[in-house]
């Protein structure tokens, strides 16, 4: 349920439509040069989360209600919402991903980045994997219909929009480390 102002709460669990929209889209995983993304029909349950979150940090104190998780890589990362700014709705908050051998990373701002990213041809994963090395540009024609549809005139390179997150989230990847057991 969200409240009247449209902002989080801990039993929300529905996909904005922009994110069915995107995530019902195939995803070319292109024998291992394209995305690497498997989405969720629904977000993981609360009680998954924590399981989860408390297993991927060793930490059995910490909840996992900070995060909706939408999707994984196939290795078993997982790409999620992560609920970082308080009193606002689920597509204001920015795009991370949590990976299986403990890799961290933001991906994109807010929901309309991450459309961007993806009509790039660029995944959860692949935004942290290669952020360093650079993303190599793949646009979905699809994806950026989808994109210009849900958030018109936000369009930019992928790897100018994860820079834009890294930069806002500077703080990611320690408030992650601070969190594991």
């Amino acid at each position: 349920m969200t409240t009247t102002d449209d902002t989080v709460t801990a039993d929300d669990r529905r996909f904005p439509a922009a994110l069915a929209a995107a995530l019902a889209l195939p995803f070319d995983y292109a024998d291992g040069d394209g995305v690497d993304f498997e989405p969720f029909d629904s977000f993981v349950s609360a009680e998954e989360t924590t399981d989860w979150f408390r297993s991927w940090t060793g930490n059995k104190e910490v909840g996992g209600d900070g995060f909706r998780v939408f999707g994984m890589d196939g290795t078993g990362g997982y790409a999620a919402f992560w609920l970082v700014r308080p009193d606002r709705e689920l597509a204001a908050q920015p795009v991370v991903f949590l990976g299986s051998e403990g890799e961290t990373g933001v991906v994109a701002r807010d929901l309309a980045d991450f459309l961007w990213v993806l009509a790039d041809g660029v995944g959860p994963q692949e935004a942290i994997d290669h952020y360093e090395l650079g993303l190599t540009s793949r646009p979905d024609a699809e994806r950026t219909a989808l994109a210009e549809r849900f958030a018109p005139g936000r369009g930019r390179p992928a790897e100018e929009l994860v820079r834009l997150a890294r930069e806002e989230f500077a703080d990611f990847d320690d408030v992650i480390t601070a969190l594991c057991g």
